[in-house]
């Protein structure tokens, strides 16, 4: 019997698996292109999973993106603009995977995409979550942390009223974030490469086992939900002058407080975080966003309940 606790949610019978969307994010890469020549580890009976290749232009090159960040182009002004000679590669790109995949907010985008990414920073096996009312994907994350336990999985909500993300995963009806780390840009290390796929097959696991009427009772995970992007410390021309403090490096996750150390001048100068309470920093000195003058992101410890959940036709 069903309990009065638990919704009914559709099953999920389409999943992509998405590498590349940053060429130099190998692990993704390498899992990509292998499962399209080999898929048997990722297929679930009554599922169909499609590994592609996101930006294939960006691959060749092993560099993060040609023209512009594609994991920040799929809102509605980039995927209703019209085609043009001079129109950005991955605004194209863009409307080319809405068009296959989606059309985003729509019945007939895909269920469910795992975007596969790699980080520079002390994250571990992070979970990045869109949106703090899918009891589907709290549930998956629930599902996943204990498969990996004791090995810890944080989960990132970047869910804010005024930071917009428009990621690549956005178009499916249920995103996911996978970021590993730390591994440095064009290059695949084992540990991560191990991690980011014992997450894959946990999280098709779920979608398996959901689809074949397993009730998934209430559930509440903890959080790391974003506050703030801190940038570095710059002078008149926008030139950094301060870097990561050494008590801050790959302090991803970890609790900071006023007064603790976050950055270092060139004249040895340490330079405090001020703050009212507590914070947990994350993708810290992360590579890929120098560019987008950004040292750290604040995020607030929280904790997420999903109701519970069973397969509408079960």
């Amino acid at each position: 019997m069903t309990s009065c606790y638990v919704v009914h949610e559709a099953p999920v019978r389409r999943v992509a698996i998405f590498g590349g969307t940053h060429g130099n994010e190998l692990s993704g890469v390498f899992l990509v292109k292998h499962w399209q020549e080999n898929g048997d580890e990722i297929q679930r009976t009554g599922l169909e999973v499609r590994p592609f290749i996101t930006n294939p232009r960006a691959v060749k090159k092993c560099i993060r993106y040609i023209d512009c960040d594609l994991n920040r182009v799929f809102d509605p002004d980039n995927l209703g603009r019209q085609i043009t000679e001079d129109i950005p590669y991955e605004v194209r790109r863009a409307q080319e995977i809405n068009h296959v995949f989606g059309p985003k907010d729509s019945n007939d985008a895909y269920d469910l995409i795992f975007d596969l990414h790699n980080t520079t920073s002390n994250m571990g096996g992070t979970l990045i979550l869109e949106n703090s009312r899918n009891n589907f994907t709290i549930q998956m994350f629930h599902y996943i942390k204990n498969a990996l336990a004791p090995e810890c999985c944080p989960v990132f909500l970047i869910e804010h009223p005024n930071l917009k993300y428009a990621t690549t995963r956005s178009i499916a009806k249920h995103p996911v974030g996978v970021e590993v780390g730390p591994q440095p840009q064009g290059v695949l290390r084992a540990d991560i490469l191990d991690k980011m796929r014992k997450i894959i097959k946990h999280g098709l696991d779920f979608v398996h086992i959901f689809n074949e009427g397993k009730e998934f009772p209430p559930c509440t995970i903890e959080i790391y939900k974003i506050m703030e992007k801190v940038d570095y410390p710059r002078n008149k021309n926008g030139e950094i002058t301060a870097v990561i403090h050494p008590s801050l490096q790959d302090q991803d996750w970890q609790p900071l407080n006023n007064g603790d150390p976050i950055f270092l001048t060139i004249d040895g100068e340490t330079i405090n975080y001020e703050g009212d309470s507590t914070v947990y920093p994350t993708f810290v000195n992360e590579a890929a966003y120098y560019e987008k003058k950004q040292a750290f992101v604040k995020t607030v410890k929280v904790k997420l309940t999903a109701k519970g959940i069973r397969s509408s036709l079960s």
